[in-house]
């Protein structure tokens, strides 16, 4: 089974250890940022560092002329990530022996929210969500699509991972994350997640419903969570919140939205990529599900692209619903956490990997090489030994 792990250029810009020292844990492919989000990250062996702050959500390479003019287009990234930051690391990378994909993170840009407040979601009560991109929107599906497509292809990349490809939607870890307290659940994070921008009042429309009574049908539903009552988890829960009509008419303007944008970047990204170009995205086999693996059809996003990444660090049982089509050369990726600070189980690694396959896993992904311990890379290495 083919071993991947995610990587920032950081990692390895800088420390000329870095690539032996990935590829001596026995993974084939990196995965590595060409499009990513804020973040402050750890790089616990670099010669130079010890902390990267990530301020902005940033492409890791030079932008080409296709921006020229346009009002949204990507940010470069500042003194963490400078010039070809990308193009650096992948040649060291490639040299060392590994396949280089890129790791691509689209709707989720808390710079665009910020500078672009009508880009963002908005939920039932007017408070806009700068971190989630509404996908509704045409000017915002539009840079998705050319930033998937711009990222994804990099000089020297074999494939890409695309990331955040759908809805973002509350649960989000945003500045110091002070959302905790009261425990919406499943169905209460669906309703938070519902956008009530210019364009999405107008799909909710299209599906029957007046978006200023879906709003306060909203409000009222969440209340009783705000109070501390408990609610079904899952579908049903948001069926009792909401009524059946209602969340069936959401769903299906959301699913659909979702659905033709991840369509048309993987079309995107195709066009531009050399043929044999592999094409995954970070999936969730639930349809109503936001964020960073947002919730697809598993038949629907396997007939258009070549597999997905699928979270398993609460176990692999979100593998079954892909590994289920039985499409012949999907790639369906276990993604294991392997640092144990952050609540990966590395030591676990290889018994994991081998449920995962049993469930019907062509390969895993490992998160991630750069922000683990030396520890913690050994029991990977001794896991990945036994492939």
């Amino acid at each position: 089974m083919k071993a991947s792990t995610f990587v920032y250029p950081w990692d390895v810009n800088g420390d000329p250890e870095a690539p032996a020292r990935i590829a001596s844990l026995g993974v084939r492919q990196v995965t590595l940022a060409a499009a990513y989000h804020s973040t402050r990250a750890l790089t616990p062996r670099h010669p130079r560092h010890r902390i990267v702050t990530a301020e902005h959500a940033a492409v890791l390479y030079p932008t080409d002329g296709r921006w020229d003019g346009r009002e949204l287009r990507p940010y470069p990234a500042g003194d963490w990530a400078p010039g070809d930051a990308f193009g650096e690391a992948a040649a060291a990378l490639t040299d060392a022996g590994l396949e280089v994909h890129t790791w691509v993170v689209l709707a989720h840009n808390s710079r665009l929210g910020a500078e672009h407040p009508d880009t963002s979601v908005v939920n039932a009560y007017g408070d806009r969500y700068p971190w989630a991109p509404c996908i509704a929107q045409p000017a915002t599906r539009a840079y998705l699509v050319e930033l998937a497509a711009e990222a994804a292809v990099r000089p020297g990349a074999r494939g890409t991972e695309l990331e955040s490809l759908g809805w973002y939607g509350l649960q989000h870890l945003h500045a110091h994350d002070k959302t905790g307290g009261v425990g919406l659940g499943d169905a209460g994070q669906y309703l938070m997640a519902l956008c009530f921008c210019v364009t999405c009042r107008e799909g909710y429309a299209e599906q029957g419903l007046d978006a200023d009574e879906l709003a306060a049908a909203v409000r009222a539903a969440l209340e009783p969570l705000w109070q501390g009552s408990a609610v079904d988890e899952g579908w049903t829960g948001v069926e009792k919140l909401l009524g059946g009509p209602k969340a069936a008419a959401t769903r299906a303007w959301r699913d659909a939205t979702a659905r033709t944008l991840q369509e048309t970047a993987v079309r995107a990204v195709r066009e531009a990529a050399p043929e044999g170009f592999q094409v995954l995205l970070h999936a969730d086999p639930v349809t109503y599900h936001c964020g960073a693996n947002p919730g697809v059809d598993p038949e629907h996003i396997l007939s258009v692209a070549d597999g997905v990444v699928v979270p398993c660090a609460g176990g692999p049982g979100l593998l079954a619903p892909f590994a289920g089509q039985r499409r012949d050369g999907a790639v369906i990726a276990a993604n294991f956490g392997v640092v144990s600070g952050m609540g990966g189980s590395p030591g676990t690694l290889a018994s994991d990997a081998a449920r995962a396959r049993e469930l019907g896993a062509t390969e895993i992904r490992l998160y991630h090489a750069g922000l683990a311990s030396d520890g913690d890379l050994a029991a990977v290495r001794e896991a990945l030994a036994g492939f």
